[in-house]
């Protein structure tokens, strides 16, 4: 079987037409009919087009015609451990450059104990625990918006019913355009 044959092959397993399976690869129509008919071959480019688009065929037998066209699930499920546990011996190779944050704190070290001790006495005592509340003012933010007085939304509404208008411009699709002046 030639690589024409096997291409024509893939075609039909795409359940597409020559021109949609051209489109989904993103290669010219006539390429590919040039190519299914024998009178061109394909270029790497375009033969790694195939394979990305359908990583479930097998690259010898897309290349060369050897072997079975379509990744058997058992073969799929061996290459996925063998990636998995590639990636645990590359992981475990790795030295760790910071230690995380239980490797940082000291064991003998007790970080607010003392706090618990005393939240834990008043509420045997019977005694309510609030959290301090910060008493101070609020202060404005940038993203709040400032009050206005009435005498400045007044001559505000004035001062936009003496705005009067100059010109229209009209914008087309086509790079025209059209001017208008009252």
């Amino acid at each position: 079987m030639g690589l024409n044959e096997r291409i024509s092959k893939v075609i039909e397993y795409s359940k597409l037409t020559s021109s949609e399976f051209a489109d989904e690869i993103d290669v010219q129509r006539s390429s590919i009919s040039h190519i299914t008919s024998g009178r061109n071959k394909p270029s790497l480019e375009f033969i790694i087009k195939i394979k990305s688009r359908f990583p479930e065929i097998l690259w010898d037998w897309l290349v060369t015609g050897e072997g079975e066209m379509l990744k058997s699930d058992l073969q799929e499920t061996m290459e996925n451990i063998s990636k998995i546990s590639e990636n645990a011996e590359e992981e475990k190779s790795k030295p760790t450059s910071l230690p995380d944050l239980f490797t940082m704190m000291n064991e003998d070290e007790d970080f607010g104990v003392e706090e618990d001790k005393n939240v834990a006495e008043k509420i045997s005592r019977g005694e309510s625990f609030v959290l301090h509340q910060n008493t101070a003012q609020n202060k404005i933010t940038d993203s709040q918006l400032l009050e206005k007085n009435d005498e400045q939304i007044i001559n505000q509404v004035i001062g936009n019913q003496y705005n009067t208008i100059k010109r229209i411009v009209i914008f087309y699709e086509n790079g025209k355009f059209e001017s208008f002046e009252p």
